[in-house]
């Protein structure tokens, strides 16, 4: 689908919107997660303005009866655009932390680097979810726009997209369902927030997250040096410092919770030898050193 082909607003409004977007350079190669939904969907239509090599990869979870269809709808936007597709079955059954493990699923079968399609409007809601859970930093900052494009656009500017160019864009029934917490806070908690402050706090939320992300980076700089075995130099830090040598050290696809940070830390400092840090780990204190041992024997009330 050339460029002159295009609906004119719809081009129009691709222009605008790309100097807010993080695409890879014209010629270049983006991997695209897409769901059909309008945010993905225009993802995958500013891309392709943007003038990247693309390649659309599309995880049908078979958790809905329409989800077939939203991957026939999916590959015939990429015939309409003369872009590779790629489709990934992932079979999750229902059960608890469904959202948490079709997350996961979509992780495991997506190639590295795939760009997604959130928005400030995720941003807002993630950061929310983050401050429920009790995250840090790292969580208060949100997404990162490098594998996120589109992060600095609104959801009502990717359906204004789709409607330019002429989409209609899929619809997952799902993402009303009140049993995700994340649809509660966008449905429920936003709303109410906004009534509250009588302005638009998505946009307030998606720019602290932004500033934050600026101070993890310079804490992460500050942190990068230490040895997080040292627990005599460990405890000598700076409290925001030591604690990000801790979240460094212990690392892993979820980084640790506030909590066992600071018992990590109190091990450094000689009130305990050792804590759990969750997955059958401990961190002990020996000789002035911390390390990781697994072990399920039970530590509460050594002393050195």
């Amino acid at each position: 689908m050339a460029e002159s082909s295009w609906p004119v607003p719809g081009a129009d409004l691709a222009r605008s919107l790309l100097a807010r977007c993080t695409f890879p350079g014209a010629g270049e190669l983006a991997k695209l997660a897409v769901s059909g939904g309008a945010d993905s969907a225009a993802m995958l239509l500013l891309a392709h303005a943007a003038g990247c090599v693309i390649e659309v990869h599309h995880v049908d979870h078979h958790l809905r009866q329409t989800s077939g269809a939203d991957a026939v709808h999916v590959r015939e936007l990429c015939e309409r655009l003369d872009v590779a597709f790629v489709l990934h079955d992932v079979h999750e059954l229902a059960g608890p932390n469904l959202e948490a493990r079709l997350r996961d699923a979509r992780r495991v079968v997506l190639p590295a680097g795939a760009l997604t399609g959130h928005t400030a409007d995720d941003q807002a809601e993630t950061v929310l979810l983050n401050m429920m859970r009790g995250a840090g930093i790292d969580g208060l900052s949100g997404m990162r726009a490098e594998c996120h494009p589109i992060l600095s656009l609104r959801r009502i500017e990717t359906e204004a997209v789709c409607e330019s160019f002429g989409v209609t864009p899929c619809w997952d029934h799902t993402n009303r369902d009140p049993q995700f917490r994340r649809n509660r806070v966008r449905q429920e908690l936003i709303p109410l927030m906004r009534d509250i402050a009588r302005r638009d706090v998505t946009d307030v939320i998606a720019n602290q997250a932004r500033n934050l992300r600026d101070d993890a980076a310079l804490l992460e700089d500050l942190a990068a040096p230490h040895d997080p075995t040292d627990a005599k130099a460990l405890a000598a830090l700076p409290l925001a410092v030591a604690r990000r040598v801790i979240r460094r050290w212990l690392g892993g696809q979820h980084p640790p919770d506030a909590r066992t940070v600071d018992r990590v830390l109190e091990v450094a400092r000689g009130d305990a030898l050792g804590t759990e840090i969750g997955g059958g780990a401990q961190v002990r204190r020996s000789a002035n050193r911390l390390r990781i041992v697994l072990s399920t024997e039970n530590i509460s009330g050594l002393k050195e």
